[in-house]
């Protein structure tokens, strides 16, 4: 029996903020060790952070994305890690998955289908990857790895990738990836939330699975990154069908790690006895990258899976748009280094809604965090400081809202009764 313990973590980055992003990748390499896992995947692009727009094109923003992941090897000891970053190749941009084992780069996988619609612009700075075709990049170290469309043999176990959008087409790489025999694919992600689409994942993580005859690991990132998306993280690892770990979704937190131990050796029988599976037996040479690994004795592991209980109540929308939008507000407030909020309360149900959300950030993050660490992410501003020790929430609230009413002439005794109600009741 073959059974390798995964992990997928999900991160709360920041475009270009290089300290913090490299922090909370050392953070989650820490955390899937601490969890006996000896092959991590993180998200899409999490070394530069995935909105950094037009700054992709930037010598300096790759220089730096290379010099943070050389920095990040040494960490890697003992275990296999995908990172994500861009790569500049022939001229091109290549939005790339670098797969690492025990310190070492063993090469890079890129994007083969870039997302360009809705508030996705991956074409205007990266070019989609061919594919069959291969090729050698050279670091700037000097040294040179492959790049392309890859297969990584390491101690035996085949690791494949398909990132993000690559999953969410028809003609998704994963059926081809199958054929190469390939035991586990990683799918290192950047997907926005959005109503309904966590089951989306659910189920191509699932799917892909069973009929790929594979373990699926996929990690997402988490929080509002820039300030154009906010992420919901949800971890997901399948195996052969069979949904094993789910993380936790619109958490508070800077990184959360999902673990769970797969069987390759129940996989590959699975596929085996499948009268559907056609192997590609035609492999070329460079088409493989072979790296000696030594993956730890596991006994096989049974876990119950998981899912928070609003994720199943009647009103899941619902707890999915507060939860989205307070962790939205949480982010934005930390990461522009603003000192709370300030809302004009009409009495009407715009104004209220939005002060309302304002206040459940303040207990949904505190709930989690504990009110000091609460305000602790938040900067301490002064109005919130005293509040973090007392463990009140209303004193929170109080410290991160201010309402304010700006009546005109037409401005009735109703609205300014309706707008105390609410600024008091928060």
């Amino acid at each position: 029996m073959l059974n390798v313990r995964v992990a997928a973590a999900v991160v709360n980055q920041t475009p270009l903020a290089w300290d913090d992003n490299r922090a909370n990748l050392s953070a989650a390499i820490a955390a899937a060790r601490q969890e006996g896992a000896t092959l991590l995947c993180l998200p899409e692009l999490s070394i530069p952070g995935y909105g950094c727009d037009d700054a992709f094109t930037s010598r300096s923003l790759q220089r730096t994305a290379w010099e943070v992941l050389a920095s990040l090897l040494p960490e890697t000891a003992g275990m296999v890690v995908s990172f994500g970053l861009p790569v500049l190749h022939r001229g091109a941009l290549w939005n790339a998955a670098c797969l690492v084992c025990d310190g070492r780069i063993l090469g890079f996988v890129a994007k083969r289908f870039l997302a360009g619609d809705g508030l996705y612009y991956d074409p205007r700075w990266f070019k989609p990857w061919p594919a069959g075709v291969r090729a050698m990049v050279e670091g700037p170290d000097g040294a040179s790895y492959p790049i392309g469309d890859l297969v990584f043999e390491v101690g035996g176990v085949r690791v494949g990738f398909e990132i993000c959008e690559d999953a969410w087409v028809a003609a998704r790489p994963g059926a081809e990836l199958s054929r190469r025999a390939v035991d586990v694919l990683l799918n290192p992600s950047a997907s926005h939330f959005a109503f309904g689409k966590h089951e989306v994942r659910r189920r191509f993580v699932l799917e892909g699975s069973r009929a790929f005859g594979v373990s699926y690991v996929y990690a997402n990132l988490l929080g509002n990154e820039a300030g154009r998306a906010i992420y919901d993280g949800g971890a997901l690892i399948a195996s052969g069908g069979r949904m094993v770990a789910a993380g936790p979704r619109f958490s508070f937190a800077d990184v959360h790690v999902t673990a769970a131990v797969i069987d390759v050796d129940a996989t590959r029988t699975a596929r085996a006895r499948s009268a559907s599976f056609s192997p590609d037996l035609d492999e070329e040479e460079g088409e493989c990258v072979r790296a000696p690994f030594a993956w730890p004795a596991l006994e096989p592991e049974e876990r119950r899976l998981e899912v928070a209980a609003w994720e199943k109540g009647p009103h899941r929308k619902e707890e999915e748009f507060t939860r989205a939008i307070a962790l939205g507000l949480f982010d934005y407030a930390r990461k522009s280094r603003s000192r709370g909020f300030v809302v004009s309360l009409s009495g009407g149900a715009d104004s209220s809604a939005v002060a309302s959300l304002v206040a459940l950030m303040a207990r949904l993050g505190a709930g989690e965090l504990g009110s000091a660490r609460f305000v602790d992410k938040l900067g301490r501003p002064p109005r919130l400081a005293a509040a973090g020790t007392s463990g009140d929430e209303r004193a929170l609230v109080a410290g991160l809202l201010a309402c304010v009413w700006q009546p005109t002439d037409h401005s009735g005794e109703a609205t300014h009764a309706a707008a105390r109600a609410v600024a008091e009741g928060l």
